[in-house]
């Protein structure tokens, strides 16, 4: 399912960048300074457009001086997202801090816990391989199913349907890396009487498309009212490099490339951005399907499946359950 229009997107998506970039500098520096009294953020850099756009509102909000970059490479991440974020924080001239993260995993057993929940499917597997973890699309099935692709030492890929609890034990194990990087931002934001800021976007905010006290967890959220096709308007009025610019989208969370889309969305970001609009104002699946070049049936599908990760979503974005005494209102 690819789309080839983007009529909706340039109508109804557009930004003032300029206005909004004024409008949540005002909103970051009354968060940081007077809300939370803190004398600056620290902003885990991925390399991709999200954390880079946040890093650059940051700086034009509180100025360089008051900004940290956080790199927290593993053993399973691209190189490239060390290299891009390390190009970002360079034009940005903002202060770094690199956390090998591999050995926190591997004390931890991540990569352990993973490895046995890809064997219950694939018996074979073993550290030599890579893998990946992708969904159905929604042209195959009514349901989204769950599969692992794994790639043999010489290079042979096969993809295996995941059982319920193989799924399950393989995103509690890689949900170690979303908090762990989470850990080391509260770690800098301590040290340096900082605050956190999360990178999150609309569509992955709504969608639920961030782990539980892992990336969702932050001090402060700058772009989780902006579609992702938004967040790359301001970045490319802020001047975010081309390269990160022109990124495809990826978790950076497996050891074989993996697309936002083949992990968790049902179709290329832009498109999805204009399905997730499409459902926020009740615009009929025809309306939205000419636009996209879909047919009706496919949008509506692609609204079912909104509404099943708004459920998902539902849990992530929950506080914490707190029991109070009778009477007692002070909590």
């Amino acid at each position: 399912m690819s789309g080839v229009g983007n009529t909706l997107s340039a109508d109804r998506l557009k930004l003032d960048a300029g206005a909004e970039v004024e409008r949540i500098d005002a909103f970051i520096r009354d968060g940081v300074f007077t809300r939370l009294r803190r004398k600056g953020l620290v902003i885990g850099l991925s390399g991709g457009i999200d954390s880079s756009t946040v890093a650059a509102l940051a700086v034009s909000a509180l100025g360089p001086d008051r900004v940290i970059g956080l790199f927290m490479p593993e053993s399973d991440s691209s190189d490239d997202s060390l290299r891009l974020g390390q190009l970002l924080a360079k034009q940005l001239g903002i202060r770094t801090f690199t956390e090998d993260i591999s050995g926190i995993l591997s004390g931890a057993e991540c990569y352990r816990r993973r490895d046995a929940a890809i064997r219950e499917v694939v018996p074979e597997y073993h550290a030599g391989y890579k893998s990946k973890l992708v969904l159905s699309s929604l042209d195959s099935s009514e349901f989204r199913i769950s599969y692992v692709v794994v790639q043999s030492p010489n290079g042979v890929q096969r993809k295996v349907r995941l059982t319920g609890d193989a799924f399950l034990a393989l995103v509690a194990a890689t949900n170690f890396k979303q908090r762990t990087r989470k850990m080391m931002e509260y770690y800098y934001a301590d040290r340096f009487l900082y605050a956190v800021g999360g990178t999150p976007n609309r569509l992955e905010y709504d969608q639920g498309f961030f782990v539980k006290n892992g990336d969702g967890s932050a001090d402060i959220k700058p772009i989780a009212h902006l579609y992702k096709s938004q967040v790359y308007q301001l970045a490319a009025f802020l001047g975010v490099p081309d390269e990160i610019l022109t990124r495809l989208p990826t978790t950076d969370t497996y050891s074989l490339s993996q697309s936002q889309e083949e992990f968790y969305f049902s179709l290329p970001y832009e498109n999805m951005d204009l399905c997730l609009y499409g459902k926020n104002h009740n615009l009929p699946a025809k309306e939205v399907a000419k636009d996209l070049g879909l047919t009706e049936a496919q949008v509506e599908r692609v609204y079912r499946d909104i509404d099943a990760k708004r459920a998902v979503a539902r849990y992530l974005l929950m506080e914490p359950l707190v029991a109070q005494s009778t009477g007692d209102t002070s909590v």
